[in-house]
């Protein structure tokens, strides 16, 4: 599969999205701020990447949070997983969210996401009276016990 990237600013140099282990599932996606961008602690702000993508029809980009940003520095995308969808063709931004206590700052060419490429499979809506039963039924949160 192919998934095509424009830079807005082609004079940029911001790295493109990148797999960093032979068998990531997740792309490595970077700020392309030339000012550092201080996330405040309890704040969100939109990181730029420079990027527009084009996902392929079927499937949708989902952005989702870098385990070692959340671990560190207490770091996460309050939307995650955040979808880019396939008719979407403005710049692919991500909503970093500082959970923690100090303030972090977000660098020039600074890896702040994942990207998975995924299925999605379009469902038609009927309406009905009557839906299958399960064990489960309609036990929701907690249900189990803890």
């Amino acid at each position: 599969m192919i998934l095509k990237i424009k830079k807005i600013n082609e004079t940029l140099d911001n790295p493109l999205p990148v797999y960093t282990t032979e068998h990531a599932s997740g792309l490595d996606v970077t700020s392309s701020s030339v000012n550092d961008i201080i996330i405040e602690p309890q704040t969100t702000q939109l990181i730029p990447t420079n990027l527009i993508i084009e996902v392929p029809i079927g499937y949708e980009a989902q952005i989702r949070p870098r385990s070692g940003l959340a671990l560190k520095h207490s770091i996460g995308i309050i939307n995650s997983p955040g979808t880019i969808d396939a008719d979407y063709r403005g710049e692919m931004k991500i909503l970093l969210t500082n959970f923690g206590k100090e303030p972090f700052t977000v660098k020039f060419g600074e890896r702040i996401a994942q990207m998975v490429i995924c299925k999605v499979e379009h469902v038609k809506i009927e309406v009905s009276s009557e839906l299958s039963d399960t064990a489960r039924s309609s036990g929701g949160f907690g249900h189990t016990g803890k």
